[in-house]
């Protein structure tokens, strides 16, 4: 076998197993190719995902808006508790004061 053989054959081996390697890549690309029901069926799956992120989103949203608002009347619960207890405060001092009035005019002299 001289060389031009010896390139010829390693040629032909080479375009073989480049035709062979092409060949079975169309194979497994034909088998494995997903099948229009399979398609269909991560459609559907994913329009359920964006249909359940949709309503995950109003759910986080309707869930800060009642946040805020139970928020807002916890403020004002705090306030009226506040303004409660200086009222009873004050009318506890007052108190205090009409019984020292009252023991002092029923004192006996």
């Amino acid at each position: 076998m001289n060389r031009t053989e010896f390139i010829a054959a390693t040629a032909v081996i080479l375009f073989t197993a480049f035709v062979v390697g092409w060949l079975v890549g169309l194979i497994v690309q034909r088998l494995t190719r997903p099948t229009r029901a399979s398609m269909n069926e991560l459609d559907r799956m994913a329009q359920q995902l964006h249909e359940a992120e949709d309503a995950r989103d109003m759910a986080v949203a309707r869930l800060e808006e009642r946040e805020a608002e139970l928020m807002s009347r916890l403020a004002a619960a705090d306030v009226d508790l506040q303004a409660t207890m200086d009222a009873l405060r004050i009318s506890r001092a007052e108190i205090e004061e009409l019984r020292d009035y009252i023991e002092k005019k029923l004192a006996p002299r």
